[in-house]
């Protein structure tokens, strides 16, 4: 009843946006779902979520993957246990991610706490891309520091859409898991197109070129921030900033101290991180001429477009058939199937898809596709619960702390990776013992089932922090602006 109160507009937009039956109504659905977020939430937010999420990270995340690989393997000339190493060092941007939080939080520039921040982002990504694609032969060392600077770009436009993500859900409880859907599907779709055109993208101007045309997804973030709308604060007391960066330490100090809050984040790091990413491995494998079946550039982006299909139908099963399960169940499931998915890449490594008939393309496209999916399907009601164990007035703060949780969790799995790359001698040209890393990464990833009893079992639509915590929070002063709202964009690009 309560719920019923607090969000009227949420019950009338749905009786009368409802798609009819049949399969035209199945068409519309998304589209109705699509205008149902943006009234609920302003529509300036959906296409927050859609340039960050899908054009940013997504189409432009899958550019920087293939053209890093590409240009990590052909033009640096690196180890895969070095570019496994090197890959991580380019996500640390990541694993900050609390201080870019913090900073948009309580240190407002010019008088607004935004919209600096989505153009410092876009400049960064910016400079950074079109310095590296000036220079074919760059130092390695200089080569790191410009992928770093761009991947520091995309983590601050992240934090900021994070912020946004994690106030709406305490304002509307009922659409959490919607917007982490909008933010998943919006980055399939863009994961989809990116991939598409990745690998012959390399192939005709190679991988240097693709890195700098990562420079206008950079822009399109720039220019969010041109057109923010939020209210400006003039008079800010920069003097007060020290009390204000303890003033968020002991709030996010009090809520990490909670047992709802720091059990969860226990079992998402050991999630990560037990599940080695040899990736770098595979990918040399599948475009070795000698052992491996010698993919193409093109063939790899083809692969990875594919894939992208997988987690879009991830995201979507989770949207319309999974979001209201419980958590415990739903992490359950989807660990144990993420470990056995691994066997296909034990399958396609010691070729006994051969044996069976299945040509190499084929079974690296099932591959791709499944794991993708079970990948999606095991992210999302992690966001979820990430974005439920934020209280008012440091969501910001405190999404970024916990992605930067994760995001060590991913450093953590990408360093193991490459020490065990390294360890079982797998090299460019050297692949006796993959088989065996693969296997080991298996059984890894089944490992966090025995911290399941950290995850809660509540109903993803359900409050997970006690209400002392909300309380307190509420009460006390606020580090951001409730009411985060973006220019509305239609005004100036005559309705997009």
């Amino acid at each position: 009843m309560v719920e019923e109160e607090k969000h009227p507009i949420h019950g009338e937009i749905v009786q009368e946006n409802e798609p009819k039956g049949g399969i035209c109504g199945c068409f519309w659905a998304p589209f109705y779902w699509f205008k149902m977020l943006a009234m609920e939430m302003h529509w300036s937010f959906v296409f927050s979520v859609v340039v960050v999420y899908g054009i940013s990270q997504g189409l432009g995340g899958a550019l920087a993957r293939v053209g890093t690989e590409y240009y990590m393997k052909d033009v640096q000339k690196v180890q895969p246990s070095e570019a496994q190493v090197y890959s991580g060092l380019i996500s640390i941007p990541w694993i900050v991610k609390p201080i870019w939080g913090i900073l948009t939080d309580v240190v407002p520039l010019f008088g607004y706490h935004r919209r600096p921040y989505f153009i410092l982002a876009g400049a960064l990504g910016v400079i950074s891309m079109l310095y590296l694609s000036m220079h074919e032969k760059l130092h390695l060392f200089l080569a790191l520091l410009a992928l770093t600077a761009g991947s520091a770009g995309v983590a601050i436009a992240d934090v900021t859409v994070d912020a946004c993500v994690a106030q709406n859900s305490g304002t509307h409880p009922l659409l959490a898991a919607d917007m982490i859907s909008l933010g998943a599907l919006s980055s399939s779709i863009g994961a989809l197109v990116g991939f598409s055109f990745s690998g012959i993208l390399t192939h005709l101007i190679g991988p240097v070129a693709v890195l700098g045309l990562l420079a206008i997804p950079a822009g399109l973030v720039l220019s969010v921030g041109v057109v923010l709308k939020e209210p400006y604060a003039p008079g800010f007391a920069y003097r007060q900033v020290t009390e204000k960066f303890m003033g968020a330490a002991k709030a996010m100090w009090t809520t990490l101290k909670c047992r709802e809050v720091w059990r969860p984040c226990v079992y998402m790091y050991f999630s990560l991180a037990l599940s080695l990413n040899i990736y770098q491995g595979m990918f040399y494998w599948c475009t070795d001429a000698d052992d491996g079946p010698s993919f193409s550039k093109e063939t790899i982006g083809y692969i990875y477009s594919i894939g992208s299909v997988g987690s879009l139908l991830g995201a979507i099963l989770y949207q319309y058939g999974l979001k209201d399960y419980p958590f415990r169940d739903l992490c359950f499931w989807t660990q144990l199937l993420f470990g056995l998915s691994g066997m296909l890449d034990l399958v396609l490594v010691l070729r006994l898809n051969l044996r069976f008939g299945i040509p190499d393309y084929l079974f690296v496209v099932i591959d791709a596709s499944v794991s993708q999916m079970i990948g999606r399907l095991k992210w999302m009601p992690l966001l979820v619960l990430s974005s439920k164990l934020c209280p008012p007035g440091i969501e910001g703060t405190l999404f970024a702390l916990l992605m930067s949780i994760d995001n060590g969790g991913v450093l953590s799995s990408s360093w193991g990776g490459g020490l065990l790359l390294h360890v079982l001698k797998v090299t460019r040209t050297e692949f006796d013992n993959l088989w065996l890393a693969i296997l080991i990464r298996n059984i890894l990833r089944i490992s966090p089932l025995c911290l399941l009893f950290l995850i809660p079992g509540s109903d993803p639509n359900s409050s997970i922090l006690p209400t002392d915590i909300l309380n307190a929070e509420e009460g006390g002063q606020n580090l951001e602006s409730k009411n985060i709202e973006l220019a509305s964009l239609v005004d100036n690009v005559d309705g997009r």
